[in-house]
């Protein structure tokens, strides 16, 4: 289970590392005014998320293995369970963001990108907390 546990915060820290930089690169996105750099911005977020995802879906996968093993019990593994389909959504809405960009459709500020762009950095916090302290 060990083995598990260490994939499981391996792909964890990956897809993260993808959460953190794909609105970043929206950021960036909703700045630029000329179509070359729109198009490589968009480009590069295409790549991205298409790298991003199978991190994401491998990081769930050995978090049920966990669960299998280790059990599902603690107040603190539904408060992180909720927080991890908040993250999918999270990532998927983040698709959608995704193709509106591509599309031309985008009507956020970089400013409201860059709040956007936090939100993954405080449920990581929140989650780290949960899980080392288990609180109840």
């Amino acid at each position: 289970m060990l083995t598990i546990k260490a994939l499981h915060i391996i792909f964890v820290v990956s897809w993260f590392a993808g959460l953190f930089y794909l609105p970043r690169l929206f950021v960036n996105h909703a700045m630029v005014e000329d179509a070359a750099t729109r198009e490589r911005l968009a480009m590069m977020e295409m790549k991205l998320y298409r790298f991003m995802t199978p991190l994401g879906i491998l990081a769930v996968v050995f978090g049920f293995w966990l669960w299998f093993g280790y059990g599902f019990a603690g107040g603190w593994l539904h408060a992180k369970t909720l927080l991890v389909i908040f993250l999918i959504g999270y990532h998927l809405y983040c698709g959608r963001l995704l193709r509106d960009f591509a599309a031309g459709r985008n009507t956020r500020s970089h400013v409201w990108f860059r709040v956007f762009n936090e939100v993954p950095v405080i449920v990581l916090a929140v989650v780290v907390f949960l899980v080392v302290l288990k609180p109840f």
